[in-house]
């Protein structure tokens, strides 16, 4: 059996996260697991750890607005394979997640074998779809905000996620360390990269990438 190094696990279910953890220990015993249960502590954790073998990515973890998270590690972390875990076991939310940049899709209710299974085929550098799931009967585009999304930088990126939070700049500025006058000018490259006038726009373009969202249909 193949014995990643480092494993992120990002869920803020403790009860899942720790029944995951125990199962998982179980084989891959020489594997370091790290555990993220918010969108800041999963990029504290991927900016420490740039060598990680594989995130297993909770979609509905705090902060993460549907696939944007996901869009996110794959354009700044394309190293790092992600498993999206999730409780969703749809075949639009499949469909969307692998076109995203997903390597795998493994549904909350698999079977623990399954799941290792899932793993070993994506450290082999193989794709993981769950049976049941016919990827040719679904076809979906990747849209055009995924595409503006994922051309942010890191900083740009935070400070849009902190405007989904309701934040002001002077409050952003406070937290980042940096001037307001800096917030502001990363605000305009913000909004000229996603085709929008102001952060409220902003906004509404990140909540096209929440889960089910009709936007996204094709």
């Amino acid at each position: 059996m193949i014995q990643p190094q480092k494993i992120i696990i990002a869920d803020d279910h403790p009860l899942f996260r720790q029944a995951l953890l125990d199962t998982l220990k179980s084989q891959f015993l020489q594997t370091q697991w790290l555990e993220a249960q918010t969108i800041d502590a999963l990029e504290q954790q991927l900016q420490e750890n740039t060598e990680c073998d594989l995130v297993l990515l909770d979609l509905h973890i705090p902060g993460a607005h549907g696939f944007n998270t996901l869009i996110h590690i794959r354009s700044h972390y394309p190293q790092i394979p992600v498993i999206v875990v999730s409780a969703f076991e749809d075949n639009d939310t499949i469909a969307k997640s692998m076109k995203y940049g997903a390597a795998g899709f493994v549904p909350k209710s698999t079977q623990v074998d399954t799941i290792f299974t899932a793993i070993e085929e994506i450290l082999l550098g193989n794709v993981w779809l769950p049976e049941s799931y016919r990827l040719s009967n679904i076809s979906h585009k990747f849209s055009d905000t995924a595409s503006r999304i994922a051309s942010l930088t890191q900083q740009q990126h935070k400070i849009l996620m902190m405007f989904a939070q309701g934040l002001l700049n002077k409050q952003i500025a406070y937290d980042l360390g940096v001037s307001e006058a800096t917030i502001k000018a990363h605000a305009t490259a913000i909004y000229k990269k996603l085709d929008v006038r102001n952060r409220t726009q902003a906004v509404i373009a990140l909540s096209e990438l929440d889960i089910n969202s009709a936007n996204l249909e094709s």
